[in-house]
This record gives C-alpha cells, structure tokens and sequence, in this order.
C-alpha cells in the first residue's frame, strides 16, 4: 500500500467566502460601471486548497463555518468541487469578497469581506475535530480569520497537530503566520511580501530570499516554499534550495493561484513524489489557474504540459 493512503489530507478554512467577479472595462469614481460579465465561486483559501487537491486526485477532508443565506449558496455551489465537508452553521452570514477585472489597464482590485463571529464553543468543537481527523496526516491552514478570533488559533492548532504527529501546513499573514511560525509549522508558504513582514525588511533577489528562508528553515521548521509571482518559486528544506521559474501563460485572473500552487505542493507531498516533481506540479497548479476568470481554477489535462515547463534550479544556499 502507498504511504500516503496512510493518513489524510484535511483543510481548515474558518472564514470562506463566495467570490463575485467583475469584468469591467475601468472604474470610473462616483459612476455607475456595467459589467461586461460576472462570475460567483466558492472561495477561501481554504476552500481553494480543497478545490484544488480534488482536480489533482488528492481529495482532502475540508472542515469550515457557513452562516445564513451566503452560507447556503456556498455550499450548493461547493457541491461536486470537494468530497468531504464537515462544518458548522453559525449566525449571520459568510462573506462575499468582490474582484474587479478592470479590462483596460489589464489591473485587478480585491475586496474581502469580514464573515460571521464563531461562537467559542462552535469553535472549540470544530477545531477538535479538524486535530482528530487530521491525526498523523497532513493538515492545511490558510486564509484570514474573524477579528474577534485570537491571533494565536494558528499557531495553537500547529502546537496540537505535532503533538499528535500530525504535519500542519500553514498559508497566512501578518500576525497569523508570525506567530503560527514560533510553533514550528511543517511547512509554510509566504509570498515575497508576507516573508519581508516577518524578516522586517525588503529583501531583493531570489539568492537573499532563500537566504532567509533558509535560517527560517534551520529556527525548525522543515519546508518554506516562497511564492515570488511571475518571476516563480524559492522552496527551502532541510536538503537543498531551489528556485523554479514558472511556465509562461496569459494572465486573466490571479486569485486563487497561490492557493492552487500550494495544493499542487501539498498533493505531491502526500503522494511522496520527488521534490523537483512536486516543484514542477506546484508551478503548474498555479500557472493553469491564472489562465482562467474569477476564481475558476485549473484543469487536471493543463497540467502535463505547464509541469514540463517548469525550470528547476538548485541554489547554493
């Protein structure tokens, strides 16, 4: 039997979302703007990850919070995109979060909404949950929380998860990822911007970024993979660095790529695939995905061909 049958993927995301979509031709201030189309998703990080590993055949456990009317179209929208939900009803509603596609300057503007408070003892039974489920398998937490929530959910959860042996994924920001990171997560993934905030400073090419990576690395935590955009990759274990450069495509849209380009790296980990194969899968992910409008993600039959390529470079770092 292979390993990875061995344990689960599970995928916590406490805040998901619908996505609205709008292709527009410019924003005009205080003036009514026609949409040239519109697009409704299931979205979340989260949610995305989960999305993601399912068109990969790496179908993961999501565990999430609906609320009111929002809530109820998010999950007949889900329905056929992940095969195993576990959630929570709470009042209020789930947030919507909005992009804007202005088509005549090619720029693209996120808007995302705050979601619904989660009682603590909703909270404390779904997170038990989630760690039990998880047990010695791979457990992804990523996206934004409620404000009320504490800062330390995150790094409380990668506390738990090792404690069982499990191996937590973490895909945050600011004083999330800061201090999910003093926890000693298995794996994080910040963009070049979310490394700078924890660094505190800029940093310039990809050498200096898997520099830092690197002595995060070495502080314990046994991968950092660092999203740069188009200009590709930096992945750091505890063997070797590398920077992969990604495949060249026609950008539509670019919400939900980091999150596809984790779920790529997360499959191939559970699969036990060779890192340069799992570097390969992750670029590709995350390359199909900004190919497509809204948070339409990738398609398994694009991914051969944006996989091969991908240039992997091994960094003497």
């Amino acid at each position: 039997m292979n390993d990875s049958r061995r344990y689960p993927i599970t995928v916590l995301s406490l805040n998901p979302a619908v996505d609205m979509t709008y292709e527009i031709d410019r924003l005009i201030a205080d003036q009514k703007v026609h949409a040239r189309a519109t697009r409704h998703d299931p979205g979340g990080n989260g949610i995305n990850v989960a999305r993601a590993l399912k068109r990969i055949g790496a179908p993961a456990h999501c565990f999430c919070v609906l609320a009111g009317e929002i809530g109820s179209l998010l999950d007949h929208l889900l329905r056929g995109h992940i095969d195993t939900l576990t959630f929570e009803r709470v009042p209020g509603e789930t947030r919507i979060n909005g992009t804007a596609l202005e088509r005549g300057n090619d720029a693209q503007y996120e808007i995302s909404g705050i979601g619904p408070e989660i009682p603590d003892s909703v909270l404390e039974r779904l997170l038990h949950t989630f760690v039990a489920t998880t047990g010695n398998g791979l457990a992804v937490i990523t996206g934004s929380i409620q404000p009320e929530l504490s800062r330390d959910t995150y790094a409380r959860l990668v506390e738990q998860l090792r404690a069982r042996g499990g191996r937590p994924v973490i895909d945050a920001q600011g004083e999330l990822l800061r201090r999910a990171v003093t926890a000693r997560p298995y794996l994080i993934k910040p963009n070049r911007y979310e490394l700078e905030q924890l660094v505190g400073r800029e940093l310039g090419d990809r050498n200096e970024v898997a520099s830092e990576a690197r002595r995060m690395q070495q502080s314990g935590i046994d991968k950092i993979a660092v999203s740069l955009g188009p200009d590709g990759l930096v992945f750091v274990d505890a063997e070797a660095s590398y920077h992969v450069t990604t495949p060249k495509v026609s950008v539509d849209s670019t919400v939900g790529a980091g999150d596809s380009m984790l779920a790529g790296l997360v499959a191939a980990l559970h699969r036990g695939d060779s890192v340069e194969d799992a570097l390969r899968l992750a670029v590709a992910c995350g390359a199909g995905t900004v190919r497509h409008p809204g948070t339409e993600l990738f398609s398994a039959d694009e991914l051969p061909a944006l996989a091969r390529q991908a240039v992997i470079e091994k960094l003497p770092i």
